[in-house]
């Protein structure tokens, strides 16, 4: 019997890219702040993640969350004199950025289809009901999952609670994603299995997590040609 029953994917930055989309929102929202204030200070960087971070728990992750911090952290910093054409600027930047195109990352179609053959898979993916919504069925992957998830975090419970609907044990599931902190190391906790596939870029407050390189239920690959041997080697593990 297969140790691994169901694999889990990650959707934005594993399955199509997001995060470059991110960026050059920020990068295009500080070309407006530049006018304004002194972009060579650190502290304002730092004040729009401060922002994002405070309001992650109201208005969630995605980019209406990033449109709404960049707005509040704009009035901040110019301390109101931000001109409403300006601040009409920003919104557009969020618009833009919820309609960027969706991107398969190279070989990631064929790599879910190996996979889908032996086992069953389940997309888990963080933020915007509707963006994300979007994404699924512009990528043309929907079809090859047993079972789709948007959930607003990605946490033990969260992912607790779905292989409880699953009816599968952590030590049979093992998820695959490029955020440490969000698609692993919850299911290490559980005492799941994850594959790391990391993307070129993260966000700062992905970046925060606490797993060891070496953790011994943790495998890293480089891309999605490598997802089914790190997933053979999982298998070959004997059980405890």
């Amino acid at each position: 019997m297969a140790r691994i029953r169901w694999v889990g994917f990650d959707g934005d930055d594993t399955l199509w890219k997001s995060e470059d989309y991110y960026r050059r929102a920020e990068v295009d929202f500080e070309a407006i702040l530049g006018t304004y204030v002194d972009l060579a200070d650190a502290r304002t960087h730092q004040h729009l993640l401060d922002v994002e971070r405070r309001n992650l728990k109201i208005f969630g992750y995605g980019v209406k969350g990033m449109t709404l911090s960049m707005l509040e952290t704009a009035i901040q910093l110019t301390d109101e004199r931000i001109s409403a054409r300006d601040l009409h600027r920003v919104i557009e930047i969020g618009r833009a950025t919820l309609l960027h195109p969706v991107d398969l990352l190279p070989g990631i179609r064929e790599a879910v289809e190996r996979i889908a053959a032996d086992h069953e898979i389940v997309l888990i993916t963080k933020g915007d009901l509707f963006h994300q919504e979007a994404k699924i069925a512009q990528s043309g992957l929907a079809d090859l999952f047993h079972r789709i998830e948007v959930v607003s975090e990605k946490d033990e419970p969260t992912y607790a609670r779905v292989l409880r609907e699953l009816e599968v044990e952590p030590s049979r599931f093992a998820m695959v994603g490029n955020s440490l902190r969000s698609d692993i190391e919850p299911v290490l906790g559980l005492g799941g299995w994850g594959i790391h596939m990391p993307y070129h870029v993260t966000w700062a407050l992905e970046a925060e997590h606490g797993v060891a390189h070496d953790a011994p239920r943790l495998r890293v690959v480089e891309n999605a040609g490598q997802l089914s041997d790190a997933l053979a080697t999982i298998e070959s593990v004997p059980d405890a």
